[in-house]
């Protein structure tokens, strides 16, 4: 039974036909140049966005869930969070269990040690550099504990370190029953940690697959507009543009 299933979604001047599947225990990387179509992929999967077509989340239509159904079902990390209230970080985890209507302490503390944000927890969301805040963010949707995950660019703001550990937890989250959609700039992180590539360009798929079947070097060439050396051999990838030097 798949996770979700897409079928011929459509977002007016965003996305055209789009149709796939994920299984559960898989994460899937959305790639491609910007204005392709990603976040209007995920927003519409997250209701943020109305789209023509259908969506399946285990075989229930999604469309006939209720609004508190859908957001414990599906947790959505967009690419910019802000807090309207100077919160203690723990207090922000804590709001991922609004859906549910509890405070389950051992789903928000799990998802602080998962988030790695135990020493930022007493500290507010206001104070924390903009990589403290990611991991305080994702640390909230964790505490929904829901069947797919879908994040927007969640390591665009994080050092290299902790752009491996969000990397690590959510490819730890996806395994099992559970499945994470994650929106990549990093084609070399795609490829390390995804099970599938939705690579897409004018809010179509251009191809869609496993990493060594989309992340070739004609196509991504081709779709990024610039020369692309790709090695997946090398441990890890290696994935760049290659630049004319001046002669």
């Amino acid at each position: 039974m798949a996770l979700i299933e897409i079928r011929h979604l459509g977002v007016e001047n965003r996305l055209e036909d789009i149709s796939l599947a994920m299984e559960p225990g898989e994460m899937l990387g959305v790639i491609g140049p910007n204005g392709s179509g990603k976040s209007s992929l995920l927003q519409s999967l997250a209701g943020i966005l109305p789209a023509r077509g259908e969506i399946w989340l285990k075989e229930a239509p999604l469309h006939t869930l209720s609004a508190t159904e859908r957001a414990r079902r599906i947790g959505f990390l967009p690419q910019f969070c802000d807090s309207a209230w100077p919160l203690l970080a723990e207090e922000v985890v804590a709001l991922g269990r609004l859906p549910w209507r509890d405070r389950d302490e051992e789903a928000i503390q799990q998802a602080i040690r998962q988030a790695d944000i135990a020493a930022l927890a007493k500290k507010k969301i206001n104070q924390l550099s903009g990589g403290e805040q990611a991991r305080v963010w994702l640390a909230r949707v964790l505490a929904t504990r829901p069947h797919l995950i879908l994040a927007d660019e969640p390591i665009a703001s994080l050092d290299l370190f902790y752009q491996a550990k969000v990397m690590e937890t959510l490819r730890r989250y996806a395994d099992g029953d559970n499945g994470v959609i994650i929106a990549l700039h990093d084609l070399a992180l795609a490829a390390r940690h995804c099970d599938r590539l939705c690579l897409m360009q004018h809010g179509k798929i251009r191809a869609f697959g496993p990493p060594a079947e989309v992340l070739t070097a004609s196509g991504l060439s081709a779709t990024f507009g610039v020369p692309i050396h790709v090695d997946l051999t090398h441990a890890p990838p290696i994935i760049l543009p290659v630049w004319n030097t001046p002669s």
